[in-house]
């Protein structure tokens, strides 16, 4: 990269700590560069506040907003929560934001003729390679400025220190500065008390949760809830017919007040390292457990297990940043053929954390009472015998032969 050429930068902004220094850090190093700061709206909400005014203060010529939440959680989340994607107890929910944002911001570079394109990540982290592979599948052309690589900044600390320094504006102090990231999905934290494996974190501290409330102070009664599901989507919240982010958002809320979806994860990242971080995804993990609820009953064991088999590889294909791939492609296809027949009702029982299953319901069920029945029936029970029979056949010619063997 000529750094004398570049004029014109786009830049993923979300006015944090990390984005808001980049602003006067690459003026001062690409040549007093336009920048123009482009923010995705996955449903961060309150952190969306003031952000234009941040930035031009910052620096920025101008500052987009992209409305993207309709489009994160119908196009990203509900296709990873169909495939039951779990990438070590992680609901994937930076994961799944990343290319989401990162395809914005593409078409944002193109319209503004940009030069370059650049993001925050740290070298450390698995967001760098979320978006630098979203960036060179829609726009191989564009150099990526990754400032983290670039600068002699080595800690948050600094950061702060280089905020200070340039009077950029700042919504965290050195006590309070975890490392976050917050979308309609979910919220992580990382830093900070956290680093230490020993500690436990601080549920019942004023702010540290913000998503809802520790088990310990959810309500003492239960909270029953319905979602209707067609072929896997999630379409009705206790028979209100709702788009997926309204639903979600009023899963957010009932799993927030009820203290569910709270996660302490030691987790692998793709860079190698291993990290900590605390995740609160209290909706999508009521709509996780409801759509597997619904799923035991309306697919065959043989589909039902090779699914969950590549659930895994789903789940490490978005963790590790490969969205725009024919294999996730590929994968999603399987997925939607799977989810043909998913349709039905799945009641549940929130209670201080626990999400406790009260009722299915599909006509597409594979459950039959009247065969799994311990009353009477038409099994013949006898049929059992030729059944074992055959299937014990390896078992007993082993047996046989090793018997002979010996003797």
């Amino acid at each position: 990269m000529n750094k004398s050429e570049i004029k014109k930068v786009v830049l993923a902004y979300s006015g944090g700590l990390d984005t808001s220094i980049i602003i006067p850090w690459l003026k001062e190093n690409y040549n007093n560069c336009e920048v123009i700061a482009v923010a995705g709206n996955v449903g961060q909400d309150s952190e969306l506040e003031g952000l234009e005014e941040k930035a031009l203060k910052t620096g920025a010529s101008k500052l987009y907003v992209l409305d993207l939440v309709d489009d994160y959680v119908e196009n990203y989340i509900i296709p990873t929560m169909k495939a039951g994607a779990v990438y070590e107890d992680y609901l994937l929910g930076t994961s799944t934001a990343r290319p989401c944002i990162a395809k914005g911001l593409v078409e944002i570079a193109r319209k503004e003729g940009a030069d370059a394109i650049c993001h925050g990540c740290t070298g450390k982290g698995n967001d760098q390679v979320r978006f630098e592979l979203a960036f060179k599948h829609f726009a191989p052309d564009l150099p990526i400025i990754a400032p983290w690589r670039e600068w002699s900044i080595q800690s948050r600390e600094e950061e702060i220190d280089y905020a200070e320094a340039h009077q950029v504006p700042l919504r965290i102090n050195r006590e309070t500065n975890y490392s976050k990231d917050k979308n309609i999905w979910h919220l992580s934290h990382e830093g900070l008390d956290l680093e230490d494996t020993g500690n436990e974190p601080l549920y019942e501290k004023d702010g540290f949760l913000e998503m809802g409330v520790s088990p310990i102070t959810a309500p003492d009664q239960p909270e029953y809830i319905t979602i209707d599901f067609e072929q896997g989507t999630p379409v009705a919240l206790n028979g209100e017919r709702l788009s997926a982010a309204a639903l979600l958002t009023k899963l957010n809320e009932a799993g927030g007040r009820n203290g569910i979806g709270i996660t302490d994860i030691v987790e692998n990242r793709l860079v190698g390292m291993k990290c900590r971080g605390v995740y609160e995804t209290p909706g999508g993990t009521i709509m996780y457990k409801a759509h597997e609820a619904l799923e035991s009953v309306c697919l065959d064991k043989m589909t039902l297990h090779e699914k969950q088999k590549l659930a895994i590889t789903f789940a490490e294909v978005v963790y590790n940043g490969q969205w725009f791939t024919p294999l996730r492609e590929a994968l999603s296809a399987f997925v939607d053929k799977t989810q043909e027949k998913v349709t039905g009702r799945v009641k549940l029982k929130l209670y201080k954390g626990n999400i406790i299953k009260a009722g299915i319901w599909s006509k597409y069920s594979l459950y039959s009472e009247e065969i799994a029945t311990f009353g009477a029936s038409d099994y013949d029970q006898t049929d059992a015998n030729g059944f074992i029979n055959l299937y014990g056949l390896p078992i007993k010619v082993q047996a046989m032969v090793d018997q002979a063997n010996k003797e």
